[in-house]
């Protein structure tokens, strides 16, 4: 660009912006590499950090800001763009979820006259070990338990989520759960699955399957040890939370999966689950 200012000194708006258009696709900002646990193997996925060589390209990693300096108007003379800031994330706890989560009803029942139900709850990351310390209280009086030691110091910088089910009056009991500096999205067939009681007695063992999918996941199909199965549907954000059907479902404060449950019938229990249909 450099060449270009020596050699033309009048560029024209319509020049400045197709400067700026090439420059901004030749820039690719990431995130640093981070690893999750999918199917009890472990994988990692790192976004590659690049700098733009056009127009002479500077990233400021603190607040996000992009700048580009060294543009000069129609008369020559040296101009400042306007500087694009990131949208600033919302800066108190009650704004984050720290204290109280985003819940999503997964599915709810009934099962011999009283009620089940499954549902999934995402906490915000503390951000220093004040807010840490009332998250952890936050979560020990719902009867809930992190990881990772169950120390606050280990939530700090971390989004924790738990996966509950409750039969009848009882309290909810969590059945899935991690903290995470960054929910991993999923993709293609990825899964993880957990099985657990429907209600009480031995009868209904491994009968109420949870799990985690891809967005892009149209169906999964859960197989019973009877040799039966059954299919959960993707659905639309205004599906009636009070089902007992098979369905996979969006949940609050987890953009990068969608989870889906499916209830074995009696006398049987949980075999395996799969997607069976993706985008």
């Amino acid at each position: 660009m450099s060449e270009d200012r020596e050699t033309n000194h009048t560029m024209t708006d319509r020049d400045i912006a197709l400067l700026l258009a090439d420059a901004a696709d030749e820039v690719e900002i990431g995130i640093a590499p981070y690893q999750a646990v999918i199917r009890g193997g472990r994988r990692r996925r790192a976004r590659r950090w690049a700098l733009a060589t056009a127009a002479a390209l500077v990233i400021t990693g603190t607040s996000g800001t992009l700048a580009l300096a060294g543009l000069r108007d129609g008369n020559g003379v040296e101009v400042t763009p306007a500087v694009t800031q990131k949208p600033t994330r919302p800066s108190t706890p009650e704004e984050r979820h720290v204290y109280e989560p985003q819940r999503t009803a997964l599915a709810m029942g009934t099962y011999r006259d009283k009620p089940w139900r499954a549902a999934i709850e995402v906490w915000g990351a503390p951000r220093d070990k004040a807010e840490a310390d009332k998250q952890l209280a936050a979560m020990t009086e719902l009867g809930l338990e992190p990881p990772d030691g169950h120390t606050a110091a280990a939530l700090i910088g971390k989004t924790s989520f738990f996966v509950t089910r409750a039969y009848g009056d009882a309290r909810p009991q969590q059945v899935m759960f991690n903290s995470v500096t960054k929910l991993e999205p999923l993709v293609s067939t990825d899964m993880e699955a957990a099985a657990t009681r429907l209600g009480t007695g031995a009868e209904t063992s491994d009968r109420l399957v949870v799990g985690e999918i891809a967005k892009t996941a149209q169906h999964v199909t859960c197989h019973w040890k009877d040799g039966t199965s059954t299919v959960a549907g993707k659905i639309n954000a205004n599906y009636d939370i009070y089902t007992e059907a098979p369905v996979i479902r969006s949940v609050a404060g987890y953009p990068g999966a969608n989870w889906f449950v499916c209830v074995a019938p009696a006398g049987t229990s949980y075999e395996s689950a799969e997607v069976t249909a993706a985008d």
